[in-house]
């Protein structure tokens, strides 16, 4: 089980705020760039997240239609060719110029409302090729988890937050799971900038996992 210490890292940037956030709305997923097999998979990883989570899935989101989408390519600059995607994440040409400038090869970019919770979530995924090695469940279900919060910048950078089963298949450890429903219980706030937070969060953790 994680403790208030290692729950607050989680949620603590490089620039020592501690800054968290959920969803405050329906998650409402589009996927770009795949087939339609690896596209199933990645809206069944959403569900499984959201499952665990005690979160909810819809078709449609009113105000945005989508609200969390994703976009596979080859190219960071792929993505000033996306028609209205300047529209909808600020500063585009900048941010590729940034990305690329550091070979990343995933970024996500949040969008808030008026209360601080998440409305919108963008997930850039390049398919260099350690992504391409990834397998497409894995791959999946890494992403939903790092998109149904705000999670710090520094959070599974050397650790993932996903386990290796007998079988070979993959899943949220039990730790990030229990995280996640600490996260969304009704009682807790939907955004957070004070580091006591992170003690509510532990204090909601099953005891056994």
């Amino acid at each position: 089980m994680l403790d208030a210490t290692e729950i607050e890292a989680l949620f603590t940037r490089s620039d020592e705020r501690y800054v968290f956030a959920r969803w405050g709305r329906a998650i409402s997923p589009v996927v770009f760039g795949v087939t339609d097999e690896t596209l199933q998979v990645v809206k069944g990883a959403i569900e499984a997240v959201c499952l665990v989570s005690n979160h909810h899935m819809a078709e449609t989101d009113p105000e945005l239609g989508s609200n969390a989408m994703f976009f596979f390519f080859n190219e960071w600059a792929e993505l000033l060719e996306v028609p209205k995607l300047d529209e909808l994440v600020p500063d585009l040409t900048g941010m590729v110029a940034r990305v690329s400038a550091v070979d990343a090869n995933q970024y996500r970019v949040f969008r808030f409302d008026e209360e601080g919770a998440i409305k919108a979530c963008f997930t850039f995924i390049r398919m260099d090729q350690h992504m391409s090695n990834v397998p497409a469940e894995t791959l999946a279900l890494s992403q939903a988890v790092q998109m149904m919060v705000l999670w710090s910048d520094r959070a599974f950078v050397s650790v993932s937050p996903l386990a290796l089963m007998d079988d070979g298949g993959v899943i949220v450890k039990p730790e990030i799971s229990g995280l996640l429903a600490a996260a969304y219980d009704a009682v807790m706030p939907i955004a957070a900038n004070d580091p006591s937070h992170a003690l509510r969060l532990a204090a909601r953790m099953p005891k056994k996992q």
